[in-house]
């Protein structure tokens, strides 16, 4: 008894779990994982893709990604047993698998060649391809059906049809025409694929995106050469079994995975890249909003209002509040200021939006002290401020309405605003006194050619 003890001790302690044991342990609900994020991936398409019905490759994608989960869901081992059960077929559930990941093959190719060259182009060679791919993965899932209604396939097998059925006449052949269609299929999309990754001029989204999908098309292959590989290690009478039970399945979750971020990753990070530029220009107009916004009124708050319409309504309430300003807006204040931001070493188009700044600011000190810019250009009511002094007739604010933008960013560096402002008021002031300068010596020139009726060299006129 005691010499069997320790043989007793090994037989009841735990065992190391390798990688393959880890995947048949939980290959029951391994399939749920890709199918999960796929459903994801689609959730989170469907609001475009109902939103943008007209757009083909939108819908091409919401297919793509609908054939994709189907092929995982369909393929869980408690999916097959309903199936089987439902129809009363054992092992109908193979080529109904196998004509799901057929369709899926071919759409890929389908969506990859109008993707690629645009739906625009109707070359015929682009019509060809298009026709061959759809009539060879049609004819590919007929042959599937005929070949499996000929086969003898009595014993549900749930994981390993593949390489149970493998020497059986007919369903040998079904199993390698579905995995040569594959591989085909994937091997033609692999290299369109890594073509177009190296085309000059690609949005940095869209080339992610294919990365991803020539990442998940390349596991693909190894997918298929697992599966080969042990097809054909039952034609050559060894148990390679393993390659397709252990190996394979979690190269196709993990292909999967990748292919839907692949998919994914141009249309969702552009409306995220979108989103996010409406939300830095609604952040962006913040201190003019809050400028006009000091005149009274403003932009009434609504819970979960979209930012596209946010940023709608602030760039209205601003265009009106400068419309309302523009009585009191002194153009001859904003070319001053626009000379003076030149000459303290701002570019042009920096000068510009400074000087707007000034004239809105001068503008809205007008309107809070009473100021009102009369016909000729000039302030009436109270004492003006540094944007008084004369104009020439109605002040243009079609820049102002145009660039405001530009306006609200000058807004936020007031240090550069007051320095620019100051400039142009010293401008203003020098010119005044060299005006009045300029008057008096010629008031007294007048003057003196009145007092004296003998011209130059006492001659008389």
């Amino acid at each position: 008894m005691n010499d069997l003890a320790p043989v007793a001790a090994r037989l009841t302690e735990p065992q190391a779990l390798t990688p393959a044991g880890f995947v048949n342990d939980f290959y029951p609900s391994f399939w749920w994982i890709p199918a999960g994020i796929l459903a994801a991936a689609l959730a989170i398409k469907l609001p475009s893709i109902i939103r943008l019905w007209t757009d083909p490759l939108l819908r091409a994608v919401g297919g793509l990604l609908v054939l994709a989960l189907s092929v995982f869901v369909f393929v869980a081992p408690s999916t097959i047993r309903w199936v089987n059960q439902v129809t009363g077929v054992p092992n109908i559930s193979g080529p109904w698998v196998y004509s799901l990941l057929t369709a899926f093959c071919g759409s890929c190719l389908l969506l990859i060649i109008t993707w690629r060259d645009g739906l625009s182009d109707r070359s015929p060679r682009t019509r060809a391809a298009m026709r061959w791919v759809l009539s060879t993965y049609a004819a590919v899932i007929a042959a599937l059906w005929i070949l499996f209604a000929l086969a003898e396939m009595p014993e549900e097998r749930l994981r390993d049809l593949d390489t149970h059925y493998a020497n059986t006449p007919y369903a040998r052949e079904m199993i390698v025409l579905y995995l040569l269609a594959h591989t085909v299929a994937t091997l033609i999309t692999n290299a369109l694929i890594w073509n177009w990754v190296r085309t000059d001029g690609l949005d940095s989204l869209l080339r992610w995106g294919l990365k991803f999908l020539g990442v998940g098309y390349a596991l693909q292959l190894a997918f298929d050469a697992a599966k080969l590989s042990a097809v054909g290690g039952r034609w050559a009478g060894r148990d390679l079994d393993w390659l397709s039970t252990a190996v394979a399945p979690p190269l196709a979750c993990l292909s999967a995975i990748l292919i839907a971020v692949g998919f994914i990753l141009p249309h969702t990070g552009q409306y995220l890249h979108d989103r996010r530029q409406v939300r830095d220009a609604v952040r962006e107009l913040r201190p003019l909003y809050r400028l006009m916004k000091a005149g009274g009124g403003g932009v009434p708050r609504v819970l979960r209002t979209p930012p596209e319409l946010r940023l709608i309504r602030r760039e209205t309430f601003i265009r009106d509040g400068l419309l309302a300003l523009s009585r009191f807006v002194d153009a001859d204040l904003r070319a001053r200021s626009y000379e003076a931001a030149l000459t303290l070493g701002h570019p042009p188009d920096r000068a510009k939006a400074l000087a707007a700044a000034v004239t809105v600011l001068d503008a809205a000190d007008a309107r809070s002290q009473g100021r009102e810019r009369d016909g000729a250009g000039a302030y009436s009511g109270s004492e003006s401020g540094s944007g008084s002094g004369s104009g020439s007739g109605e002040a243009d604010t079609t820049d102002l309405l145009r660039d405001i933008g530009a306006v609200s960013r000058a807004l936020r560096c007031p240090d550069e605003v007051r320095a620019v402002r100051e400039r142009a008021a010293a401008t203003a002031t020098a010119t005044a006194a060299a005006a009045v300068a300029t008057a008096a010596a010629a008031a007294s020139a007048d003057g003196a050619r009145a007092g004296d009726p003998v011209g130059h060299g006492g001659t008389e006129r």
